[in-house]
């Protein structure tokens, strides 16, 4: 079922505050430039030398004013090292910096079960079963780690086939090719979608491989509001009735590109209403799944199976294997047509090298569990309780008063932090409470909506989301971080527990 999506907007002191928090950094971002320009601090960063003073500079110094003077002053927050597998628990090594996070060195002590609530484990398939990958191990031993050829020479291998043929059928479409590289399988093929004479209308949240991806391709690009149906009818109108600009002549293609759910938002696509458009339009739909293929839909199918509706409708179907699936790399599914085009004019199929045999191999036994094609229930149970985990956790999040974005069906969920010392503050305090989180601030994101992205897994207990919950209550009541003004009933109102369990 559709739910609605949630924006909420923070009281106007929060932002005038958040302001003045980066007005205050930056001013004593000047003065610092200023002690080390008269030699009273040292600079750590890598300068030109002296005798090169006459030479054209390689980068302008103010380019990274940011880095220097707000950014390194809290690099303990990110890069954190792991040392354990990346599951709903990790270990972290423990590391300290004498020189205010320019260096670090590590302690040689360990963080042990750290809940990890940061890393993309939808359905917990990144885990270390003997049992479950069994033939991953199988598949090491008779092929190797790698191949080191491409698909058209010597690396096509019948694993390929056979996991491009089960991608096919999972997604319900006529075919499918995979690539060693999720990034690429978006950067290296809509150049060989599109070219100079189209038009790409790309959302204005979409990932930075989609983005790279039509710039590479020469096309025309326009940018629509993000999930803003009347900006996209109407840039569609406008390109339609005066084609390209100065000759005016029809678009060779007119292509939407979207994200099934958007990584940073937690918010999820419109797209019975983009679909609508784009047949009304005559348009083409390039849709990135990696962050909802298995994640939603009642089967793990994505957004077309939570908006039941037909896999047809979508003309490129994209999707990764890193999130839900416990592997690498990703797909370009659609008709056949399409798919035997871009296996001699995608970049990524003609040069990169072929996917990893048990890299292969994981995404096969975790695709052939989700469809029951093992003879399990696993599948269904690991994308039930998912649903479960993420309906829960925003309930809670809204009920405690939270200002969280997104739709309630997404297992991404941004918690809004806003302030920057704020955001600081929350990722140093969560990880004493053995809570990995990811925070992300400006300018990942805007400069008023800095913010921690939680990722839900099915591999997530109710004992560690309740743990994670009565950190996040206290922290938040510590650092006045509940900005919500709306009122939300509690969670055994909003929904019945028993709902997501797998029958016998």
């Amino acid at each position: 079922m559709y739910r609605k999506m949630s924006f909420e907007q923070a009281p106007i002191y929060v932002a005038v505050m958040t302001y003045l928090g980066f007005g205050i950094v930056t001013l004593f971002g000047y003065f610092r430039d200023f002690l080390r320009a008269v030699g009273l601090e040292k600079c750590h960063l890598a300068r030109e030398r002296d005798e090169q003073k006459d030479f054209v500079p390689l980068y302008q110094d103010f380019e990274n004013f940011y880095t220097r003077n707000l950014y390194m002053r809290v690099r303990d927050n990110w890069n954190r090292p792991i040392c354990s597998l990346p599951g709903p628990v990790f270990d972290l090594m423990e590391r300290v910096s004498d020189d205010y996070n320019w260096t670090f060195r590590l302690t040689g002590r360990t963080l042990h079960n750290v809940i990890n609530v940061g890393s993309y484990n939808y359905l917990g398939f990144a885990e270390n079963n003997a049992d479950f990958l069994k033939t991953v191990a199988d598949k090491t031993r008779q092929y190797g780690v790698g191949v080191c050829s491409t698909r058209q020479e010597i690396g096509n291998l019948g694993i390929h086939e056979e996991l491009e043929q089960l991608v096919a059928k999972f997604l319900g479409v006529e075919s499918s090719m995979t690539f060693g590289m999720g990034f690429a399988t978006n950067s290296m093929n809509i150049p060989a979608i599109v070219g100079k004479g189209c038009l790409i209308l790309s959302d204005e949240l979409n990932h930075t491989s989609l983005i790279l991806g039509a710039r590479l391709s020469g096309a025309t690009i326009r940018v629509f509001k993000h999930n803003n149906m009347h900006s996209l009818e109407k840039m569609l109108s406008e390109a339609v009735c005066s084609g390209q600009p100065r000759t005016h002549r029809p678009w060779k293609k007119i292509l939407i590109m979207v994200e099934g759910i958007y990584s940073m938002e937690g918010s999820v696509v419109r797209l019975p209403e983009i679909i609508a458009l784009k047949k009304k339009y005559k348009a083409y739909l390039y849709l990135d799944e990696a962050h909802s293929i298995g994640a939603v839909g009642a089967s793990g199918r994505g957004v077309t199976e939570l908006f039941d509706v037909n896999p047809a409708d979508v003309d490129v179907m994209m999707g990764t294997f890193t999130k839900s699936f416990g592997a690498a790399g990703g797909y370009i599914a659609g008709k056949k047509k399409l798919v035997d085009y871009l296996r001699s004019h995608s970049h990524s199929a003609v040069y990169a090298s072929a996917m990893s045999p048990p890299v292969t191999e994981q995404i096969i036994r975790a695709m052939k569990c989700i469809m029951g094609k093992d003879g399990s229930t696993e599948g269904i149970r690991r994308v039930r309780q998912l649903a479960e985990n993420t309906r829960y956790f925003r309930a809670r999040l809204k009920e405690m008063g939270f200002i969280i974005y997104g739709n309630d069906d997404s297992p991404v969920v941004p918690i809004l932090l806003y302030m920057p010392g704020k955001v600081v503050a929350f990722a140093r305090e969560m990880l004493e409470r053995r809570i990995g989180v990811v925070v992300v601030g400006f300018p990942a994101t805007p400069i008023t909506e800095a913010r921690a992205r939680f990722c839900l897994s099915a591999a997530h207990t109710r004992a560690m989301l309740d743990q994670v919950l009565h950190h996040l209550n206290e922290v938040g009541d510590a650092l006045c971080l509940k900005f919500s003004r709306k009122k939300y009933s509690s969670w055994s109102d909003l929904s019945d527990e028993t709902d997501f369990e797998l029958g016998s």
